[in-house]
């Protein structure tokens, strides 16, 4: 019985309680059931010992009911990302990359193109002298343009420059107010343009590594740059 009342006492306790009591079974050379229940009886006051175990439980399944509406509430945010972050079945897929070596530099381009109908572009070629910024915009503005060829729709684009990506997420009062990437203005507006007759178009950023085939396509058309000239390849 006592171990069954402890219990209750426990799971009603607040740890400063349980503290006083620890100490107070110490001083009194009584167990610590004994002292919590003395503890929480002085605590309770005149409301009396039970009304205070009341409370408390009330309280404790208020806060568990709480705890469980946030992870529930996490959980359907979580899953509504994943919806949104998975391209519709009938929708196209598309990655992007450029380099340029050194920086600025000769740029190469990479990108790929994926229908749902297994429908399969790959981009890489050289394009120009610019800086990174540039090389990004220009493999961004290929792919664009392959997609509007082949009438691609649902298109979710992928690329691993933040920068070009941030700049073309950009509101537009965000980007008359002056907050776009400098320097690339035309190249946004040429990438705007594309975008336009092609409906919903999403533009994700994902890390390098998750954008490896335009990554080694945009190597490989630097690397036949630097092969004309015979320089070694890219190491990037």
């Amino acid at each position: 019985m006592i171990d069954i009342e402890f219990e209750v006492l426990a799971t009603a306790a607040y740890k400063g309680e349980r503290v006083a009591a620890r100490r107070l079974a110490v001083r009194l050379n009584v167990s610590e059931a004994v002292a919590l229940h003395q503890v929480l009886v002085q605590v309770a006051g005149a409301q009396g010992l039970p009304q205070l175990l009341a409370e408390r439980d009330a309280l404790r399944l208020r806060d568990e009911e709480r705890r469980s509406a946030r992870i529930a509430e996490k959980a359907r945010l979580l899953a509504q990302r994943a919806a949104r972050m998975q391209p519709a079945a009938d929708g196209w897929r598309g990655w992007f990359d450029g380099s340029a070596h050194p920086n600025p530099g000769q740029i190469g381009i990479g990108a790929l193109l994926c229908g749902p109908g297994g429908e399969r572009v790959e981009i890489s070629r050289r394009a120009g002298y610019g800086n990174s910024g540039e090389a990004e915009y220009l493999a961004l503005t290929a792919l664009l343009e392959a997609a509007g060829q082949l009438g691609a729709t649902g298109l979710v684009v992928h690329g691993d420059s933040q920068v070009v990506v941030n700049d073309v997420n950009l509101s537009e009062q965000a980007v008359v107010a002056g907050r776009g990437a400098k320097g690339l203005e035309e190249h946004r507006q040429r990438v705007m343009a594309l975008m336009a007759p092609l409906g919903a178009v999403s533009l994700r950023w994902v890390p390098r590594h998750r954008n490896g085939d335009a990554d080694r396509l945009s190597q490989q058309a630097i690397d036949r740059t630097l092969a004309e000239y015979g320089f070694p390849p890219s190491r990037e």
